[in-house]
């Protein structure tokens, strides 16, 4: 359990972490550097799951060895299918971070959304969806690590 003082704010009892693998933990398939070790830390507190269509094949490969739950989204509606993630899991629990057109809803549902921009780049509606935005994945895990950063960031 994570829980996130925001002054102003109730606070956020977090248990559920769910991530966007290509463009947002993946660049090319591949995992960045960096983002192994944040999920083996943040993996004590948060049950972590990772919402992919996996385009190029390589998510359960790049993440073996994490604690993480790899859901491979089948074709179609996917910014439904990542919602319907965050909310069979009860999205007042889930902190959700993602870049894409199909990451907006799970962004807005999940009660602290992070929207990260990096070499892909970012999709204006999951810009919009979330609560916060930062300039990589490691900036994005970083704030659930330092969860002070937070409280600055959104504090009222």
């Amino acid at each position: 359990m994570l829980t996130l003082e925001i002054p102003g704010h109730e606070p956020l009892l977090l248990d559920q972490l769910v991530l966007d693998y290509n463009g947002t933990l993946a660049a090319d398939g591949k995992l960045l550097a960096g983002v192994a070790p944040r999920l083996e830390t943040l993996g004590i507190r948060l049950a972590i799951h990772v919402v992919t269509a996996d385009t190029f094949g390589q998510a359960a490969e790049q993440l073996a060895g994490l604690a993480v739950d790899v859901v491979v989204l089948p074709t179609g509606d996917q910014a439904a299918a990542k919602r319907k993630v965050v909310q069979d899991l009860g999205p007042g629990r889930v902190a959700a971070i993602g870049n894409g057109r199909n990451d907006h809803q799970m962004l807005a549902d999940a009660a602290l959304g992070i929207a990260v921009i990096q070499e892909e780049g970012a999709c204006t509606q999951a810009l919009l969806a979330a609560d916060v935005i930062t300039p990589t994945i490691t900036a994005a895990l970083d704030l659930l690590l330092h969860p002070l950063r937070l409280a600055a960031t959104l504090r009222s």
